[in-house]
């Protein structure tokens, strides 16, 4: 079998999670990780610890935070970055120039086509996972399922790496949909700590009763537990101690702390704030640079609904609408507060849609030539990589011959772990002693601007 045949596996296309039989086994495993996100929020500030243990990569690298804007349900590349007005249904869309010379997107991204020089567009990503949780999945961690180990997502493996400077956690998902990032086997206390709106409060960081009684709280709990421990009646329980104290200890650290300041939006001037867009989507955007601004390492922000089985056009121009503002607000507000320097932001879904419409005036999954967008530290300005056909070959065998200059999902992963200063070849071993490398792919040198490392 030749790479071009091997790079498609036609029974993972289709729809498949709408027909998944809801078994047993997927019972539990979507128990255990509804169990693992509600304990998140309660052990991420053990991340800073954790992570304190961990190698730290070269830091002579550009990049030391990411934004991650996650488009779930898979965005359509013909009706975003990368439009075909003679392909099926492009008479609808129309283009426009970008910053990259050459380059132009849909006419549905006016704002967006403004900014797209501070990055790369890949046109020509290339996945085998054309299931919906297979492959965000495969977009999160870099890696295909696999029933023998659950892969950190790259958030939760950079926060391993680089460790954190804040009180705050240091790994935060906006607006987290049905499979929100994990810290997998690099541990719980690396899952994503998750939020909704920004425009809400957070919960549960102020104490019901005053600083005095909480106090007595604390020390009345402290005096309930630690006898037992110190008598040894729990003594083999030792561990759990440990982490009880420490994940009490942080908790009441971060509500104390003035970096939870990053999540109040009314401390930003109400133009600004208009410039995201007064969605929930923007205002996670706007979170998103407060919280990179106050040392957090990592954000994700989930624009979730692409999904276009049916009505494809209305359904790709209304999520266009929310994604635009926001999207180039973020690159303005990173590059003008002197935070895209150091940071990374990728813009993505799990894959792309089917270049021809179907008979409901849908598109169907397709991640066989669909795009995601680079900026910030050490990626290439003005730049775009790969295309595809605008009048694709549909069988399974022949897909790729419409893909030019392919960058697999590997491939993406390696070239951000590389920003990061982060050998992607490098061993690490799973819990059970597995050696695993950090990424299976391979460097994309064509994404990057060397001269920052």
């Amino acid at each position: 079998m030749n790479r071009k045949e091997s790079m498609i596996d036609p029974a993972s296309l289709g729809c498949a999670g709408y027909q998944r039989f809801r078994s047993r086994r997927h019972w539990m495993a979507q128990s255990a990780t509804a169990l693992s996100a509600a304990s998140s929020s309660a052990w991420s500030p053990l991340v800073q610890r954790l992570a304190a243990e961990s190698p730290h990569p070269n830091r002579s690298a550009p990049a030391t935070n990411m934004i991650l804007l996650w488009m779930q349900g898979g965005p359509s590349q013909m009706e975003t970055f990368d439009p075909h007005p003679e392909g099926d249904g492009g008479e609808q869309v129309g283009t426009i120039e970008t910053e990259i010379p050459n380059i132009a997107i849909s006419s549905w991204l006016p704002e967006s086509a403004k900014q797209l020089g501070l990055g790369t567009l890949v046109r020509s990503m290339v996945s085998k996972e054309g299931d919906h949780e297979r492959a965000t999945y495969n977009m999160r961690t870099g890696w295909r399922p696999d029933p023998t180990v659950v892969h950190p997502s790259i958030g939760s493996l950079v926060c391993h790496l680089l460790g954190s400077t804040t009180t705050i956690p240091a790994h935060v998902s906006i607006l987290p949909g049905e499979w929100p990032s994990r810290g997998g086997a690099l541990g719980a206390a690396l899952d994503a700590f998750q939020i909704g709106d920004p425009r809400n409060p957070l919960p549960n960081l102020r104490a019901p009763t005053g600083d005095a009684r909480q106090q007595r709280r604390l020390a009345a709990l402290s005096d309930l537990l630690e006898p037992q421990f110190e008598e040894g009646r729990l003594a083999d329980l030792d561990r759990v101690r440990t982490q009880h104290r420490s994940s009490m200890e942080r908790a009441q650290e971060m509500m104390r702390s003035d970096q939870l300041e990053a999540f109040e939006l009314a401390k930003e001037p109400e133009e600004i704030v208009q410039q995201f867009g007064d969605q929930p989507f923007g205002r996670g955007c706007l979170a998103a640079v407060r919280l990179i601004e106050a040392g957090v390492r990592c954000v994700e922000v989930e624009l979730s609904g692409w999904d276009s089985h049916i009505n494809n056009m209305d359904l790709q121009k209304g999520q266009c609408q929310v994604l635009d503002r926001a999207l180039a607000a973020t690159l303005h507000e990173l590059e003008r507060r002197g935070l895209l320097n150091h940071t990374l932001l990728v813009c993505s879904g799990e894959f792309g849609r089917t270049p021809q419409l179907n008979p409901a005036g849908g598109r169907d999954h397709w991640p066989v030539g669909f795009s995601s967008f680079v900026a910030g530290a050490g990626i290439a300005a003005r730049n775009a990589i790969g295309a595809t056909s605008a009048k694709p070959r549909m069988e399974p065998e022949k897909r790729m011959e419409n893909v030019d200059r392919p960058v697999t999902v590997e491939d993406l992963h390696a070239t951000l772990l590389t920003c990061f200063g982060i050998d992607a070849k490098e061993d690490w071993k799973t819990p059970v002693g597995r050696p695993l490398a950090w990424s299976q792919g391979r460097v994309v040198e064509a994404m990057l601007d060397r001269s920052r490392f």
